[in-house]
């Protein structure tokens, strides 16, 4: 699984439009999530692997990194390679957030 730090993707971010995947519960993201990502909890991955492009980057991001490894085997398991997590995610985040 291919994972990249907080500080790796906020430069990657600045590039461009990237794909951001965030799977943390809705109240945990309403609470404050990294700019342009969407929400996705992880219990709902399987079933809307469909809104999750299946190609380009895709960066999948929770609190800690452990959720956003699952959702990633999951999605890898479904024939996704193109997925990388974001660790440790918003637990350590000192980008800039939304509400």
């Amino acid at each position: 699984m291919k994972t990249i730090t907080n500080e790796e993707y906020l430069e990657l971010a600045g590039n461009g439009r990237v794909t951001l995947i965030d799977v943390r519960e809705p109240d945990e993201f309403a609470a404050g999530h990294a700019p342009g990502a969407v929400n996705i909890p992880l219990a709902q991955v399987g079933d809307r692997a469909d809104e999750i492009p299946a190609q380009g980057d895709v960066y999948i991001m929770c609190r800690s990194g452990g959720r956003a490894g699952r959702a990633i085997e999951a999605l890898e398991s479904q024939g996704r390679t193109n997925t990388i997590r974001v660790a440790p995610g918003m637990g350590d985040w000192n980008g800039p957030v939304e509400n």
